[in-house]
């Protein structure tokens, strides 16, 4: 079968051989974890905890406040020891002690679609690619949506990010269960699994666990950058192509990443909510690998894990190196968020000052997956011009990094596009 993929695009260099044969293995626990109750888009989880409490491996710790949040989990069990407006510290007494209701929660057939979402919401499960939208929110159809297609992304085209090409291959029957719960959950007649040709092992693997499902299949992809991105990845297995402004749901696709579907099998069939995810260690790493953390242990404790740093980096990046975000402190937890810890060398980071003016090539133009003009919405955004900018349809920037990485002048055209993207939200909440 001939790979598929979306228009434009870029083909950064992807570096996955530090990491892709690194098998998944457990991380040590730290001694205390520092959980934050903003880890998921939308509102702060509630904490339902007090400082001296003793809680268990699993318990519940934080609500969601309203429906577009998320519960939160303790990661360990323990004393709580702080509670800040940001975040839960617990004392992890090494017990591992689990709470209650810690079990399986009953058969995939005899759950209901109804049941099953309230599953997934306590779990407190969101979408571990990076986006962190809350997943019994996505798949919570309204009556005037009907959804055919579950796509489960497999992509990973994140540079040096590895660790969903290791679920694929290691979990692939969790996987497969979670794909048939989401399907179950939207009522979607067909399952896909979009997978990088880059990623063979994943793709016979998984070929080979659904040959008697005759409503699941594999597409296997271009290896291409944002091949990941909801719209591009609807646009490469399906053909669809998401209207302006719209969302998934108009074209009757939910998508969500392979390490969901993975976690929410496990809460279904072990009970177990969303305390740990896997994670990439890579770049100047003494021992790269790809490590199940649990959520809220301090990034430096799992360099450490990894035999600390090879030489002394020129960034930290939490996630991948295209859209993941620069740390300068160490201390910063690991959330359900953090696909990736990268320390990128100083050889390789280019010291981005932009070298000239645009000289209007029309490259950010060539490799938009969203097909705008960014050079475009960074002159308006330069100008202030919010309503044009609207009128461009910046809201529709994925904010994938094509255009800043494929221009020749090196102009950080994206910072422009967020800035104008940011004053024209702020007006449209202004207006509300």
């Amino acid at each position: 079968m001939k790979a598929k993929t979306f228009e434009h695009g870029i083909h950064p260099s992807y570096n996955k051989e530090l990491s892709h044969k690194e098998s998944l293995k457990k991380a040590n626990a730290p001694k205390e974890v520092i959980i934050s109750l903003q880890q998921h888009i939308g509102a702060p989880a509630k904490p339902i905890v007090e400082v001296g409490d003793i809680v268990d491996l699993g318990e519940k710790i934080a609500e969601a406040e309203g429906f577009v949040s998320a519960n939160i989990h303790a990661s360990v069990s323990g004393e709580v020891v702080a509670i800040e407006s940001t975040s839960i510290k617990i004392k992890n007494d090494g017990e591992d002690r689990l709470a209650e209701g810690i079990e399986s929660q009953g058969e995939l057939e005899d759950l209901s679609s109804e049941e099953l979402r309230e599953i997934v919401s306590e779990a407190g499960i969101v979408g571990l690619g990076g986006a962190t939208f809350p997943t019994h929110v996505k798949v919570s159809i309204p009556e005037d949506k009907n959804v055919e297609s579950v796509i489960l992304n497999g992509a990973e085209c994140e540079p040096y990010l590895t660790v969903d090409h290791r679920v694929m291959v290691e979990q692939t029957e969790k996987m497969i269960y979670g794909l048939k719960a989401l399907m179950k959950m939207s009522e979607a007649k067909e399952g896909y699994i979009g997978i990088e040709v880059n990623k063979p092992d994943a793709i016979e693997r998984t070929k080979e666990l659904i040959s008697d499902e005759p409503n699941i299949k594999v597409v296997p992809l271009e290896v291409k950058y944002p091949q990941g991105g909801e719209k591009q990845l609807i646009e490469a297995v399906l053909g669809k192509e998401v209207p302006s402004g719209g969302l998934p749901l108009d074209v009757g696709v939910v998508v969500n990443n392979v390490t969901t579907a993975v976690v929410i099998a496990e809460a279904i069939q072990e009970g177990m909510p969303l305390v740990e995810r896997g994670v990439t260690i890579t770049g100047v790493i003494s021992e790269p690998k790809n490590l199940v953390v649990r959520i809220g242990t301090p990034i430096e404790e799992v360099i450490d894990q990894c035999g600390g740093f090879k030489e002394e980096p020129g960034k930290l990046i939490l996630g991948g190196p295209m859209m993941g975000q620069a740390q300068v402190d160490l201390t910063n937890p690991v959330t359900k968020g953090t696909s990736g810890i990268l320390a990128l060398s100083k050889a390789n980071i280019a010291e981005y000052q932009e070298s000239k003016p645009c000289i209007r090539c029309a490259r950010c133009v060539d490799v938009c997956p969203v097909k705008l003009i960014p050079t475009a919405l960074m002159n308006l955004s330069q100008v202030d011009k919010v309503l044009k900018l609207k009128d461009h349809n910046v809201l529709d920037c994925i904010e994938c990094g094509s255009c800043s990485y494929i221009c020749p002048s090196k102009i950080e055209i994206l910072d422009w596009i967020k800035l104008g993207k940011g004053k024209v939200q702020a007006q449209i909440r202004e207006n509300e």
